[in-house]
């Protein structure tokens, strides 16, 4: 799909109720959704794209939030898609919501996965804070210095993946067994352009667009997430009378792959 700047790729499998999957981050290499994809399955045409910063798409920003929304849009225009479910994780949760906020007439309903919230600071804090107190004192200590470097403009991708390896299993249920980290890539410049941006908050008429309710929405939450899911999850759904909360016992950060068939359930009880 063409957008300002290059293009965006990514593929389109299946058949049925169109869904656009929506990758985290921000600055991630899309393939880590694909189990997630899997999981759909049956009854749903899945579509992702990875966002722009890294190949197959353009590297060139602006990383924005705005330009993120944009690209998302156009992207169902490129599929040809008048309307769409929107599924996200982590970040790309935070990003459907604005993606809802922005056009709800292309859009036939989110679903948020243990997104970062758009009410205050979206849980970001103490998601920081719980990272932390999750991974050992010597890693935790390089990993921030790391991650403090990549905000300043300062570090490289491969410092972002040894400071999102130090941490990666503080994002399980139970770290201690935590699946290996998947092959992934990261941009540095679209993850600090964005999450700087995050950082002010989000405009008060994205929030009255979510609260007015014109696009239903669920919210599913990994019980024990160090997303905390009373202030990032619960707060996004308290905006909106038609929103949900799917609350997933013993799950962290990527329910998918600790409560098998959880998000495929929310999407289910989302459309029908």
């Amino acid at each position: 799909m063409s957008v300002a700047g290059g293009e965006l790729r990514g593929w389109v499998a299946g058949e049925g109720r169109p869904v656009l999957l929506l990758h985290g981050g921000p600055g991630l290499s899309y393939g880590y959704l694909d189990g997630l994809a899997d999981e759909l399955g049956g009854g749903f045409r899945v579509a992702s794209y990875q966002q722009r910063g890294l190949e197959p798409s353009t590297l060139a920003g602006p990383f924005t939030v705005a330009q993120a929304i944009a690209d998302a849009a156009s992207v169902l225009d490129g599929l040809g898609w008048e309307r769409a479910l929107v599924v996200g994780h982590s970040w790309g949760g935070h990003l459907a919501l604005r993606l809802a906020a922005a056009h709800p007439s292309r859009l036939l309903g989110v679903l948020a996965v243990d997104p970062l919230g758009v009410v205050g600071d979206g849980g970001m804090a103490a998601f920081e804070a719980e990272m932390g107190a999750r991974t050992p004192r010597a890693g935790r200590e390089r990993a921030r210095a790391l991650d403090e470097r990549a905000m300043r403009g300062e570090g490289t991708a491969e410092e972002a993946l040894e400071s999102l390896a130090i941490v990666w299993p503080a994002y399980f249920a139970d770290p201690r067994s935590a699946p290996p980290m998947p092959p992934i890539a990261l941009s540095v410049e679209a993850y600090s352009g964005i999450i700087g941006e995050l950082a002010d908050g989000v405009p008060a008429d994205a929030l009255a667009a979510l609260a007015a309710g014109e696009v239903r929405y669920g919210v599913v939450a990994g019980a024990a997430s160090p997303m905390p899911w009373g202030q990032a999850a619960a707060a996004c759904v308290e905006l909106s009378p038609s929103a949900f909360l799917a609350l997933v016992p013993a799950a962290g950060h990527f329910p998918w792959l600790e409560a098998s068939g959880s998000v495929r359930d929310a999407l289910v009880r989302l459309v029908s």
